[in-house]
């Protein structure tokens, strides 16, 4: 006679008692994953040169970390990859574009910010962070880093954040 434990269940897979737990055990505290927001440049980067920007985009692809992305960094991507310092073709530019917008968490700000009025179009790195509740934006842009942080959101560089992590 088969004990109502070790009886199959309806998934198929056999139900097993767990062993009694020591009452000093202590749930381990889950660490959550940073959630970033990466700059255009840092995009740039870390596709056309490595470095430390692509060991970030490989913790991504790890599954370490997560991105956040909105249409106006990708946009920038675009323009960047596709333009006159790059001039890479239009179908290399989808094919990495795709491949960001698979790797990243894609949110659409509806708040606007205007914390930096020397280049407004900062400001839309900082929605994104926002929008989609980041701790930390990477970036290489200089209006970005002197602002240290954004609320709770801290700013730092590639090297910095890889030595933080």
């Amino acid at each position: 006679m088969l004990l109502e434990a070790d009886r199959p269940n309806d998934s198929g897979f056999e139900r097993k008692i767990s062993p009694l737990k020591s009452g000093n055990t202590v749930p381990k505290k889950k660490v959550a994953k940073p959630k970033l927001v990466l700059d255009s440049n840092v995009f740039i980067s870390a596709l056309v040169f490595g470095g430390k920007p692509r060991e970030i985009l490989e913790l991504a692809v790890r599954g370490l970390v997560e991105i956040a992305i909105s249409d106006d960094i990708l946009e920038e991507i675009r323009g960047v990859l596709g333009g006159k310092k790059f001039q890479y073709p239009a179908r290399i530019v989808r094919a990495l574009i795709s491949e960001i917008e698979e790797l990243a968490h894609f949110v659409q700000p509806e708040r606007k910010v205007e914390a930096i009025a020397e280049d407004p179009e900062d400001n839309r790195v900082l929605e994104c962070a926002v929008e989609a509740g980041a701790n930390i934006i990477v970036s290489g842009d200089s209006h970005l880093l002197a602002l240290q942080s954004f609320g709770v959101i801290r700013i730092m560089n590639a090297d910095e954040f890889l030595r933080w992590l």
